[in-house]
Parts: structure tokens; C-alpha cells; sequence
């Protein structure tokens, strides 16, 4: 169970899995494998009728973004983002990184018709940034992970913010009602876990997140809200638990489930000329325009960190920290599922460019991680 806790093992197998969709989707296979992606699993009794694809990125990732919740409530309280002095050099990073791929995004789709999709270049996959950090950054100081760390849960708190705000249509205010009377109820006895009867309350406490997790599926609001919901409403202490057990199961087997349902997409038989704008703008805004946005709005704050106190990030740190920024696999992925849902062929091609701008951003982190890390060495060893 070890290495399904490692940075570097959920990378690889986030990669692997997005690697071996993509073949199979482009060989003899992808027809029955695209198909078997759509085919419906119906509960009528309960309403409900989601293809595969659904149940993964409605179903499986609401309990990744209860574990992000989990994560986010900790920073919040203990973490990096504790105090107002530790979370405005990463919280003016974070706007930047998301103010100026959102723009680009505008700027390359304008008047297209496309606009919408403004958000799927303004996420960072936590763990695949951390992965990358981890394999090619060692002997780095741990202020570079800590402000990579606080940046990209700000970054999924946006996403979480732009998702239920931008990607909720006709929402039934009476199944929300229900959800959050199941969320209140979740969190109150979350806080009753150390009594004697903690089994019946755990068992309790699944029945209403699952319930929750209904009602917010059945609301119109995109169902992994209920998780985020379900994560910042359960007591601190028990939920560093529970996110300590789902950790392993999270890394191993749903992000590496969604990273494969999303990217198993045929390449378009297009000539580059023929691409939709999104996927140029997607292309252009997630490593470039992250870079940008992290290092300008960083960069000032940094700088007058230094001076004041000696500490933030020197240069090339929060350099390297960007283009780490650039990778957004996962919630980008989930974000143009969502934009582009009704346009299946500018969808595949948004998928496309998250997974090749990711590409773009691991490979230039990779390389500034290695250097900064290599310089750090250097500098570590007496003449």
C-alpha cells in the first residue's frame, strides 16, 4: 500500500493509463472500446441512466474531489494556507495562473462560438505536479513543494467554484435542498465517529453521502460537488482518516480509471488547418499561459517577500513551479467533458490538447526541476 501513496507512482500510472487509451482508442480495438465507453447502466427505479463514461467522471471522481475537499480544508486550518502571511504569495500565483490562460483561451476562440470552454485551461493536477516535483527534484528545499502544494489546491478550489457556478443548467432546487440536508447530516455525525456505536454511524454516514451524491446528481449541479460538500463538512480529525485510507484506492485505480475513459479518443482525421479553435487555444493557454500567469502575478509578491524577510521563492523556483502549473490533466479533462458536451468532435479535440499541453508543461518542468535540483547540489557540496 506504500507506493500507492507515492507522488511518483500516481504519475506514472496517471500517464500510463492516458498512454494506453489513447493507442487503444487509435487501433483495431477503439470502435468496441468506444463503445463499451458509451453504453448506458440504467437504474430506473432510481432515475438514473449514465454510460460508463458518466459513472466514471460523475460516480468514481466525486470521491477524488472529496479527498481534494479533505485536503483543501487542511490547508485551510493547518496547512500552508493557515495564516494570511503564508497563502498571498500562492493565492496571487494561483489568480494569475488562472486570469491568463482563461484569457488567451478568449482571445484564440473569440468569435467562434467556443468561448465557453474558457476554464479548461485554468487547472493544475495536484498529484501529477507533485509526481513530477518528486522524480526529478530531489534535494530542493521544501518551500518549493509547499507553495506548488497551496497554488494548486487554490487551483481546485476555482475549478471546484467554476464547476458549480458555470456548468450547472436548470438546477432543481428541491433535490439540492435534499442534498444539503444530507450533507448537514453527514458532517453531524461525522463528529460522533469516537463513540461506542462508530460502526452504525460510519455506515450511516456512507448511506447519506451516497444519498447526497444522488440529489446533487439529480439538482443539475455536476455530482462531484457532493464530494467536495461531503469532504469540507466532516469533522478535520476523522477525515484526515478516511482520506488517509481512500488515498491508495484513489491513486491507483480512479484517476487512473478517468485519465483512461477521457482519453480514449480517436485523432481526428483533420489536417492541422482544420482543428477547432479550442484546441489551439488549449494548446497555447495550459503551458504557456500558466507559465505567464504564475510567474508574473507570483514573481512581484516573491520579490518583496524576499526582501522583506528573506523567504518566497527565488527565480527560478517559481519559474520551475510554473511550468509544474501547466499540467492539467485531470480537472481540465473534466472540464472539457463538461464544456464541450455537446459538441462530441470539439471535445476529442479538447482532449488532445489538455493531454498534449500537459505533455508540454511535464517535459519543460521536467527539465527546469532537474536543473534547479542539480544547481541545488552543486551549491550544497564544500569546495
Amino acid at each position: 500500500m506504500r507506493i500507492t501513496r507515492s507522488d511518483r507512482f500516481s504519475a506514472f500510472l496517471l500517464l500510463g493509463a492516458a498512454a494506453l487509451a489513447l493507442v487503444i482508442a487509435n487501433s483495431p480495438l477503439g470502435p468496441g472500446a468506444l463503445a463499451l465507453s458509451d453504453a448506458h447502466l440504467a437504474i430506473p427505479a432510481l432515475g438514473l441512466d449514465l454510460s460508463i463514461s458518466h459513472w466514471i467522471s460523475d460516480g468514481l471522481l466525486a470521491v477524488f474531489f472529496f479527498l481534494v475537499a479533505v485536503e483543501l480544508k487542511h490547508e485551510l486550518t493547518r496547512g500552508e494556507l493557515a495564516s494570511p502571511a503564508r497563502a498571498i504569495a500562492p493565492a496571487i500565483a494561483a489568480f494569475g495562473g488562472v486570469v491568463v490562460p482563461a484569457a488567451i483561451f478568449l482571445a484564440v476562440t473569440a468569435g467562434s462560438g467556443y468561448e465557453g470552454g474558457w476554464p479548461i485551461p485554468t487547472a493544475t493536477d495536484i498529484a501529477f505536479a507533485l509526481g513530477v516535483l518528486a522524480v526529478f527534484g530531489r534535494g530542493l528545499p521544501g518551500r518549493v513543494r509547499a507553495f506548488l502544494l497551496a497554488l494548486a489546491v487554490l487551483d481546485d478550489l476555482v475549478a471546484i467554484l467554476i464547476i458549480a457556478v458555470f456548468f450547472t443548467r436548470d438546477p432543481q432546487f428541491g433535490a439540492l435542498l435534499a442534498a444539503v440536508v444530507a450533507v448537514v447530516a453527514f458532517g453531524l455525525l461525522s463528529r460522533l465517529l469516537r463513540t461506542r456505536m462508530r460502526v452504525l454511524i460510519a455506515v450511516a454516514m456512507v448511506l447519506l453521502a451516497v444519498i447526497a451524491w444522488y440529489f446533487v446528481l439529480q439538482s443539475g449541479v455536476h455530482a462531484t460537488i457532493a464530494g467536495v460538500a461531503l469532504g469540507l463538512a466532516m469533522k478535520r480529525d476523522p477525515a484526515g482518516r478516511v482520506r488517509h485510507a481512500l488515498e491508495p484506492f484513489s491513486n491507483a485505480i480512479i484517476l487512473p480509471v478517468f485519465a483512461f475513459s477521457a482519453a480514449l479518443v480517436a485523432f481526428p482525421a483533420v489536417s492541422p488547418g482544420e482543428l477547432a479553435p479550442p484546441f489551439w487555444a488549449i494548446l497555447i493557454a495550459l503551458p504557456i499561459g500558466k507559465l505567464l500567469g504564475v510567474v508574473l502575478a507570483g514573481g512581484a509578491v516573491s520579490l518583496v517577500a524576499r526582501r522583506r524577510s528573506g523567504g518566497g521563492l527565488e527565480v527560478g523556483e517559481l519559474v520551475a513551479v510554473a511550468a509544474l502549473a501547466g499540467i492539467g490533466f485531470t480537472v481540465s479533462l473534466l472540464m472539457n467533458e463538461l464544456a464541450f458536451a455537446r459538441s462530441p468532435e470539439v471535445q476529442d479535440e479538447g482532449t488532445l490538447a489538455v493531454l498534449i499541453g500537459s505533455g508540454i508543461s511535464i517535459l519543460l518542468s521536467a527539465v527546469l526541476v532537474s536543473l534547479l535540483a542539480r544547481n541545488r547540489r552543486r551549491r550544497a557540496i564544500p569546495n
